[in-house]
């Protein structure tokens, strides 16, 4: 199985995603704020995603027991010490998702309502029931949720797609240009500033080539994995569509009521 074989499905969503008005509407830090506030459900998810890879493609029982495939163990363990232990811009171990919240504190983005999720899941509390206690976008919910559906299916060829193609490509690049336009002398964001660059970085060069060997070897010559997983990721980037949708419209009604 070749991953070219996905672009036909994908190939039209990823050029609706790449063209989403949401990226003509971020124009200042204010928007990025909000912005911020709704996409760091999908950083954390991000990151559940992953583990649920680890937990499926490396031993983490004892005894220990080697892994059907070293190369995704290693590819999975390369990226979980990256994104759950890298280090920030004064060298402080932190992850990523720690560091997109240090991030949005810098700019001034709300944090209450993450908080609240993560200390509703540290009660014990599902998922599911945590989002319906939340006062987020329906869309920003559903998103969640629809990655906790792949993850519960526990099978990684799903999850795999789900890590790999539904993700955004752009975003990166535009938030260090909006960054750089408000902070030309680069004194303030800088928080912002260097985990836009390490994503980038890391995608880039190593985690993006990465998870599609990833994708590749989990599926296959198996035409039914391959399907799966090319409706997972079709359904993915719908969902990140949906959730650029919610917050274009919140950045819109934001700016109409400063007017």
């Amino acid at each position: 199985m070749n991953t070219n074989t996905f672009e036909p499905a994908l190939t039209p969503l990823r050029n609706a995603l790449n063209n989403h008005p949401v990226y003509q509407a971020l124009t200042g830090i204010e928007d990025i704020r909000i912005f911020a506030e709704a996409h760091v459900y999908a950083v954390w998810d991000f990151m559940s995603l992953l583990k649920a890879l680890q937990q499926r493609l490396t031993c983490l029982d004892t005894p220990w027991k080697p892994a059907a495939s070293p190369t995704l163990t290693r590819f999975v363990n390369e990226i979980v010490l990256a994104e759950e232990s890298d280090v920030n811009e004064v060298g402080e171990t932190k992850s990523h998702y720690a560091m997109y919240l240090d991030a949005m504190e810098e700019i001034g983005a709300r944090t209450g309502e993450i908080h609240r999720f993560m200390a509703l899941l540290d009660a014990g509390m599902n998922v599911t029931d945590a989002l319906e206690h939340l006062n987020i976008d329906l869309r920003v919910k559903d998103f969640v949720r629809y990655t906790f559906e792949v993850i519960n299916t526990g099978e990684a060829h799903k999850i795999a797609a789900a890590f790999t193609f539904g993700r955004e490509d752009l975003l990166p690049d535009l938030f260090l240009r909006v960054l750089h336009r408000a902070d030309p002398e680069s004194s303030k964001y800088v928080k912002f500033r260097y985990y836009l660059e390490r994503h980038i970085e890391l995608d880039g060069d190593e985690h993006g080539p990465l998870a599609l060997q990833m994708v590749e070897e989990l599926c296959g010559n198996d035409a039914v994995k391959h399907q799966e997983a090319v409706e997972v990721a079709t359904t993915s980037l719908k969902k990140r569509l949906e959730l650029w949708d919610a917050i274009h419209e919140r950045i819109g009604m934001v700016k109409k009521v400063i007017a």
